[in-house]
């Protein structure tokens, strides 16, 4: 059996949760709940479950402030949050693994067999996590890619461009290294839409900021500042002058 602690401030939903984990997931044994950062606190100083739902929105702080209380805690995180697109994408930005209330059963199910296998998220993700959450309209400095075996993280302006590769994509860093993630490219330019970075064909995405120049001939190009070129696709000519324009006005 493993064991866990909820900690989740609405009642419905803490009842739905553990109503799920009792019915469907019986090697699951929730042996206490919280509905505060103060009722957590209280909680784990009695004892360390094997995972921990933990809500990021609580009465009394947010789930961030129960793990600077508990900054060695070696409990596998399940996080939990609202619906909510700034929130869904600090998410992916720091690729840390969440569940979305209202719980979907399936959902809930693939985010225990994750977190049975993942290690408890490095103080540098829980950073990039926490502070994109808490500014929603700022841009965020970093992003977390998961390659293969390990998780890397880099800032945004060291992304020159993305491209896709079948259904994964590969980074090409400002340092001449590549990162290959299995993602799509459509993930990635999805979350990265509004910060700089534009799909310019169907297998790039680019930090605008590292455009040198567009190039006119032969159906249009850009010139990146590594000295690489990427194709611009016919419908996407007008956008990118049009951004190009707008950025050195």
């Amino acid at each position: 059996m493993l064991s866990a602690i909820i900690i989740e401030d609405m009642p419905d939903a803490l009842m739905l949760l553990e109503q799920e984990l009792k019915q469907n997931h019986k090697d699951i044994d929730v042996v206490a709940t919280a509905k505060s950062v103060v009722e957590a606190a209280k909680v784990l100083r009695k004892q360390t479950p094997d995972i921990l739902f933990l809500d990021i929105m609580l009465g009394d702080g947010t789930g961030f402030d129960v793990l600077e209380i508990f900054p060695d805690l070696p409990s596998k995180i399940i996080f939990v949050t609202a619906s909510d697109e700034y929130a869904i994408r600090a998410f992916k930005f720091a690729a840390i693994d969440y569940v979305l209330k209202p719980y979907a059963p399936e959902d809930l199910a693939k985010a225990i067999g994750r977190a049975k296998e993942q290690l408890h998220p490095g103080s540098e993700r829980l950073s990039i996590l926490k502070e994109t959450i808490a500014t929603p309209d700022a841009r965020p400095d970093k992003i977390s890619l998961h390659t293969l075996d390990k998780i890397i993280i880099v800032g945004l302006d060291e992304i020159i461009r993305c491209e896709a590769d079948s259904n994964n994509t590969m980074f090409h860093l400002t340092n001449g290294k590549k990162v290959f993630v299995t993602k799509t490219l459509k993930y990635f330019s999805d979350m990265l839409s509004g910060y700089n970075f534009l799909r310019v064909h169907q297998s790039h995405l680019v930090n605008l900021q590292c455009i040198s120049a567009f190039i006119k001939t032969d159906g249009g190009y850009l010139l990146l500042k590594d000295k690489q070129t990427v194709p611009v696709s016919v419908r996407k000519k007008s956008e990118v002058i049009e951004m190009l324009d707008r950025m050195h006005r």
